[in-house]
């Protein structure tokens, strides 16, 4: 999603990368345009995956036929462009049978619609992104993806250069590690959206390819399921992406990666990555410090240097050490000068293909870094509030749902409907509805 990359996130907001001389004042993620990113994918955390995250808004919640409009005038409109469309679609070498196959039982989904429309509702600081995007739940069950899928996974990385623990961060960002790939008919998303008019081309452009994928024997109409803008598969790809960059790594003559078995899914991550420059065994950024007095205006990405430089400037790792010459890094600063800071390289950029948000490529890069064993990011986020833990953030969401509020999961995970039901009991008692999980708001419930 986001204009660009592998999907996860539809269409990604606020560059945090832009807020490097003070406090982050960005609120969520934002794909910068031209990135080129594998999907259009915005960058909204929802109570669930990240899109991914994505953090990215799911709309696997939705039903297949969730909200589809039944008036019968404005489906006729819908009928005449499909009508129109038909030709287009011919004329690009789609054949009748699959046309028709394809279209059986399309109606507008007036649910994928709202969903477009609504892409910036939510915004989310960049810590809170992070806690999302490399919550504990996730951490684990990376790790145990890792041990499930090793053998493929080794096979991924010996064929691509691309570290596994990588591969799976993508992964768990875009779908919690297949749980979460999507249940609504490509074609009818990407139909109602190219009709909708509102980016109608390239939608359009996402259908056409979406047909001559289904011409190719890949996937039926009836399993090609996925986001509500039609991203698709355990590391939601959209159509155009996967034309370009599927592969089918277990040979069976299928590019598949709607399977229950992610090995595809993942090999065509690993081999889109790949095809973007990535470099086995640099990291995509590292956690530093920076000396008093840093001036924020060398933290920026066209600003390269080899890490041994950097040392004599005196950015160090978090053990106080000069990080290995890995090839020139830049340093950001995402929340300005109090917050963390990290010296970034290449293989940053690599990530970006996938989602050019700079919270997203963090947390990937940040979630591959937890799956092999790492630590949490070490320094303080300038929250502004004092933050609750995994396990107390799922007190606050039962609290407030044995209180009435609605609370949709008690997963840990911060989203819009947490936020929303946090400001409903804040306005109940009388203090200000900011809508932070902090340790305040937990003290308030637990007091009444």
């Amino acid at each position: 999603m986001r204009m660009g990359g592998l999907i996860s996130a539809l269409l990604a907001v606020v560059s945090i990368g832009a807020a490097q001389a003070g406090p982050a004042e960005s609120l969520r993620p934002q794909a910068r345009p031209g990135s080129g990113l594998l999907h259009e994918a915005a960058i909204v955390v929802m109570d669930g995956p990240v899109s991914s995250l994505r953090p990215v808004v799911r709309p696997s919640d939705l039903g297949a036929d969730a909200n589809v409009l039944q008036v019968s005038t404005s489906n006729r409109a819908f009928q005449r462009w499909i009508d129109g469309f038909r030709g287009r679609a011919r004329a690009q070498g789609i054949s009748s049978r699959v046309f028709d196959q394809a279209f059986r039982g399309v109606r507008y989904n007036t649910g994928v619609v709202e969903k477009d429309r609504n892409q910036s509702e939510f915004t989310k600081k960049i810590w809170d992104y992070l806690d999302s995007a490399a919550n504990p739940v996730r951490v684990s069950d990376g790790k145990k993806m890792l041990r499930r899928h090793r053998r493929a996974l080794n096979a991924i990385e010996r064929r691509y250069g691309v570290e596994k623990e990588v591969v799976l961060a993508v992964w768990g960002m875009e779908s919690s590690y297949g749980d979460r790939r999507g249940t609504l008919p490509v074609i009818e998303s990407l139909a109602t959206l190219a009709f909708d008019g509102r980016r109608g081309a390239f939608f359009e452009k996402q259908l056409i390819a979406a047909l001559k994928i289904l011409q190719s024997g890949d996937v039926t109409p009836r399993n090609m399921k996925g986001s509500w803008a039609g991203a698709m598969g355990h590391t939601q790809f959209i159509p155009t992406s996967y034309e370009a960059y599927a592969v089918d790594f277990t040979g069976d003559g299928k590019r598949d990666i709607w399977s229950d078995d992610p090995t595809d899914a993942l090999a065509s991550t690993a081999a889109y990555l790949k095809r973007f420059g990535w470099t086995k065994g640099q990291p995509w950024g590292v956690e530093v410090k920076v000396p008093r007095g840093f001036s924020p205006g060398r933290a920026k990405r066209s600003n390269t240097a080899m890490p041994s430089y950097w040392a004599t400037q005196g950015v160090v790792d978090m053990q106080g050490r000069p990080i290995r010459d890995f090839g020139p890094a830049s340093i950001m600063l995402p929340a300005g000068t109090n917050g963390p800071a990290f010296m970034v390289f290449d293989n940053f950029r690599v990530i970006e293909r996938y989602n050019n948000a700079d919270a997203y490529v963090i947390g990937v890069g940040h979630l591959s870094d937890r799956i092999k064993g790492g630590p949490p990011i070490r320094a303080s986020w300038p929250r502004g509030y004092n933050p609750l833990s995994f396990d107390e953030k799922k007190e606050l969401q039962r609290r407030l749902k044995r209180k009435g509020f609605a609370v949709e999961k008690i997963d840990g995970l911060i989203g819009p409907n947490t936020v929303g039901a946090i400001q409903a009991f804040q306005r109940s008692i009388g203090v200000t509805a900011d809508g932070h999980p902090s340790q305040t708001v937990l003290g308030h419930l637990r007091r009444r």
